[in-house]
């Protein structure tokens, strides 16, 4: 399904070389069937895998494990320094609670490290369809909580913490938030939100941008919708429809939109919300990308200004 708009016309120069060539990515492995999570997984890592393959270099990279709901929960802990007591990110990708994983996420966590000079954690959730809501939400708060209490042993300041991720994992970033005690809650700084899905099922940008150029059609959508539901009431749940909550006390936010994503209207409507609720953030919107913009950093300038706001961000929160 194509939107209203045509985009390709619209799109900054280097962000349409890159949907270029990341649609030749796709066609190396021919066609894919849309209703298999399995082989969508394999094509999206293929695909992911070449605008990872540059890898910034740390002072650290370590897979670990951490306690989860449903069982162990892999992690990445991204260290830019050798220093103690690290501030620290805990990271959720996105991929509409059905793809990605630590690889196809790993330059934009490595990015985030070394730029903004605190650890980041990455959380491998469990996905949809085979783990349905709230899932990805209990593995995302308990991994955040797992992270405050041995924040001794992984070399984590406690008391300067952060959650973000970009689409879902912006959701699943809010949510978690959402669910902790005010107690918890203190000890997150801010939250890095970038171009997330915050609970509009229909908006003026998903009717405008909505297209197959980004991965993220109304028909994609629907899909991830259809596949994380058990039934209708879980999309009125405030850990999906983030924009339902009540939203005061929540930590401060830096918001990052694109100005051609579907999902643009979702990252405006969570900021005018949040100032609503006497919550400090900003809200930056780039023209001319796509929605996951941040993954071509390798070719695209914008996605390392969007990297690099993110990072200054964290900065500030961080003191």
């Amino acid at each position: 399904m194509t939107g209203k708009i045509d985009i390709l016309p619209l799109l900054d120069p280097e962000m349409a070389a890159a949907v270029a060539e990341s649609q030749r990515l796709y066609a190396e492995l021919g066609p894919v069937a849309a209703e298999d999570p399995v082989a969508l997984r394999a094509a999206y890592a293929h695909e992911r895998a070449f605008w990872n393959a540059v890898k910034p270099e740390l002072a650290g990279v370590e897979n670990l494990t951490m306690p989860g709901p449903g069982g162990p929960l892999a992690c990445r802990l991204y260290r830019p320094s050798r220093a103690s007591r690290l501030p620290a990110l805990v990271y959720f990708h996105g991929g509409g609670w059905a793809l990605g994983n630590l690889d196809t996420h790993d330059r934009i966590m490595r990015l985030l490290a070394l730029k903004s000079g605190a650890a980041v954690i990455g959380v491998d959730y469990r996905l949809a369809p085979e783990h349905k809501f709230p899932a990805a939400w209990d593995d995302a708060l308990a991994s955040l909580r797992h992270v405050a209490k041995e924040s001794s042993a992984l070399g984590i300041d406690p008391g300067r913490l952060a959650v973000g991720g970009d689409s879902a994992g912006a959701n699943l970033s809010v949510a978690t938030c959402l669910a902790l005690s005010a107690a918890e809650r203190s000890a997150v700084k801010i939250q890095l939100l970038y171009y997330g899905v915050f609970g509009l099922t229909d908006s003026a940008s998903a009717r405008a941008f909505g297209n197959d150029t980004d991965g993220l059609s109304r028909t994609a959508m629907d899909r991830y919708r259809g596949w994380l539901r058990r039934d209708a009431s879980d999309l009125a749940d405030p850990r999906f429809d983030n924009l339902s909550a009540d939203l005061r006390g929540l930590p401060p936010a830096f918001i990052a939109a694109s100005a051609l994503d579907p999902l643009l209207d979702d990252s405006r409507s969570l900021a005018q919300l949040l100032t609503g609720a006497g919550v400090t953030n900003e809200l930056v919107i780039y023209e001319g990308v796509l929605h996951g913009f941040l993954h071509y950093s390798r070719t695209v300038g914008k996605a390392m200004q969007a990297l690099d706001a993110g990072a200054a961000a964290l900065k500030r929160a961080f003191g």
